[in-house]
């Protein structure tokens, strides 16, 4: 760890880490060795003296204890003061050369043992943070098995590309995301996503590296390379969170760095005019012990490992937040505004229904639309494209975000889309009976001609009504964001018990509520499509629906979910809180200390011992506060898996309102 104000040195760690490190256990830890060393010849030497009344002796033992102590920091601060960075390490090296020189060598071997164990626990204080995030790179195995040219070979994750078909047997951790091709089993899916239910995964469905398969066997075909998946993702999004501060950090950053210098000045001062008016001795060593008080250790580390330990921690949950920034921001979150499909919606669409204008069929307008989708982002464009088997080959296809898709099919020029965009005509009661029945409307046109609807049903996740629920219960309002038209929004917003819905809405208008809503109250935005990021860029905090999904909704966003049980976001933003409240109290424990012992090493209150004896013991209470961010508190939701209870909503009791020229729904409780 760097000695210098600032927290730890980040220059030697850009790279992400690419291998697991185990934490040796502390009686093994070489870095606790010199400091243990210092402290038993600090013992020895005190009790030499004080028992044995060996004077020559104790004086032995405690050069000992100093120079232990001593080579932990000094050859450190001297490398980087031949750069030209002053740093808490170069106040200690002074004091305690000025200890020597004065013949207070008890006091310098004291300040050097002590200095360098409070070191030594923060540098393992930080390693056990970020060991957690290492130790996610262990749920990939080293070698997988790949079919190749009609047989089994065992290779290196390293050399798993996409389109290798992986086969996996029960007990095996899938070495990169991709989709099942055949066979079924459940998947423990615990240490990516943070959720303890396991997953059943068949023909068709994704799974993620790192997952453990239960009973039965699977062929998975690779859709990332065994070096960059989702697993691989989420290491790099939290190393290079490590590697930012936060506002707390760059305040706490702000402080300590000019104080290396100012305590320097104010202890020549001290020393200078203390001598001109006193007696020198006296003085000079009151200058010491300012120099040792003032210094802002407690400090410069009272962010640092609170953030590393929290955001490590978050990643259990499945919250995988890029930066100390926005983990403090994510702290003071008080509204959420939720995307509805591939968000609230459990991102498994299916057609449930087709309505075809005279003189067209079913399948024709499946075809049609399908041909289309197949080049479409859209969570709802896998469902069409799932219900035929061989599409048509589309040309010239564009897609709009939020509307809907164009192109050219078997010579005829096809769009389709949303009702706003495309307007159903003979079709528009049909379309409003399927919107209340709660499916999203495609409308397909041929030639200026509406030919069909297609309704898609995405059912709402089984958690989205208790999280909703657990985010009120913590203060925090919940809004629903969605391109869909009214009264689908509405039939999901009831299933959900969220009571403000703005539906209709364009990407540009969800940015513009959203920006809406932060500048009113801290909010967080959570998305998964392309149309999301604008949002998702406009929120306080933007949430994309995980970290291997729309690039530009991930891109866009602060933090990347990779579970699917929402009941883990009110559980990130609660632990959120509790790290920021943890980062205050180091902060205003650090400045407190500097506060208190300056006057009292000032005055002569406290002697050089004593000083430093307060001062490491607080930088050891402000490393020991800051680790508690690392733990997660019990879930109070409800069991995974557990069904959502939908609310009623009578008769009168729905009133739409409007909101910047779009539909708002307000759902009041009756």
């Amino acid at each position: 760890m760097s000695k210098e104000c600032c927290g730890p040195d980040t220059a030697a760690t850009t790279d992400a880490p690419t291998q697991v490190v185990p934490l040796p256990p502390w009686w093994t830890d070489r870095g606790l060795a010199l400091p243990v060393t210092s402290g038993l010849f600090l013992v020895l030497g005190y009790l030499s003296s004080w028992i044995l009344g060996a004077d020559s002796l104790s004086a032995a033992l405690h050069v000992a204890a100093l120079t232990s102590g001593a080579l932990t920091f000094v050859p450190d601060t001297l490398r980087h003061l031949t750069r030209g960075h002053l740093g808490v390490g170069l106040l200690m090296t002074i004091a305690a050369t000025g200890a020597v020189i004065l013949g207070h060598i008890a006091e310098a071997a004291a300040l050097a043992f002590l200095f360098s164990i409070a070191e030594a626990l923060e540098d393992r204080a930080m390693d056990r943070a970020k060991h957690g995030l290492s130790a996610l790179l262990s749920l990939v195995p080293e070698t997988t098995r790949v079919l190749r040219d009609g047989h089994v070979h065992d290779v290196a994750v390293a050399d798993v590309h996409i389109g290798d078909v992986l086969v996996v047997g029960a007990g095996d951790r899938l070495a990169t995301d991709g989709l099942v091709e055949s066979g079924r089993s459940s998947l423990d899916t615990s240490a990516i996503t943070g959720e303890s239910i396991p997953v059943d995964r068949g023909p068709g469905d994704d799974v993620l590296a790192g997952s453990v398969l239960g009973s039965g066997s699977l062929r998975v075909r690779a859709t990332a390379d065994g070096t960059d998946n989702s697993l691989t993702t989420i290491v790099r999004l939290v190393h290079e969170a490590h590697l930012q501060k936060g506002r707390r950090a760059r305040l706490a950053d702000t402080i300590a760095r000019p104080l290396v210098p100012t305590v320097l000045v104010v202890s020549a001062v001290v020393a200078i005019i203390g001598s001109l008016f006193g007696d020198p001795d006296v003085w000079i060593e009151r200058a010491l012990i300012v120099l040792v008080a003032a210094s802002p250790c407690a400090l410069a580390i009272a962010v640092p490992v609170t953030v590393i330990s929290a955001i490590g921690s978050a990643s259990r949950l499945g919250v995988i937040i890029k930066s100390g920034e926005a983990f403090e921001r994510f702290g003071t979150i008080r509204q959420v505004a939720l995307d509805k499909t591939g968000t609230l919606t459990a991102n498994e669409p299916r057609v449930s229904r087709v309505e075809t204008a005279d003189g067209f069929s079913r399948d024709q307008v499946l075809a049609w639309a399908a041909s289309l989708e197949q080049s479409s982002t859209h969570p709802l464009a896998r469902a069409v494209v799932s219900a035929v088997d061989q599409p048509p080959t589309a040309a010239n296809v564009e897609e709009h975000a939020g509307q809907g898709v164009i192109g050219i099919v078997e010579g005829n020029h096809v769009r389709l889309g949303n009702v706003r965009w495309i307007n159903p005509g003979p079709l528009a009661e049909v379309a409003s009976a399927m919107a209340a029945d709660g499916m999203s409307i495609v409308v397909v046109e041929r030639d200026e001609r509406v030919v069909g609807l297609i309704g898609v049903r995405d059912d709402l996740r089984a958690s989205a009504a208790p999280a909703v629920n657990d985010l009120r219960r913590d203060g925090v309002s919940v809004v629903m964001l969605t391109g869909d038209n009214r009264a689908t929004a509405t039939a999901l917003a009831r299933q959900a018990d969220i009571d403000q819905v703005f539906a209709e809405q364009m990407p540009a208008d969800k940015a513009d509520v959203v920006r809406r809503m932060s500048e009113h109250a801290p909010t967080a935005m959570i998305g998964d499509g392309i149309n999301d990021a604008p949002a998702l860029a406009s929120a306080t905090v933007g949430i994309a629906m995980g970290a291997t999904g729309s690039a530009a909704a991930v891109e866009s966003a602060d933090i990347a979910f990779t579970g699917h049980d929402l009941r883990q976001i009110p559980a990130a933003i609660a632990h959120a809180r509790r790290g920021r409240a943890i980062m205050t109290g180091n902060i205003a424990l650090a400045l407190a200390i500097i506060v208190v012992l300056f006057p009292l090493a000032l005055f002569g209150v406290l002697g050089l011992a004593g000083v430093v004896l307060v001062h490491e013991v607080a930088e050891v209470l402000v490393i020991a506060n800051g680790a508690r961010a690392a733990r997660l508190r019990p879930q109070q939701a409800t069991a995974p898996g557990a069904q959502p209870v939908p609310s009623t909503c009578a008769d009168g009791c729905c009133q739409p309102t409007t909101a910047n020229g779009r539909t708002a729904l307000n759902l009041v409780e009756p």
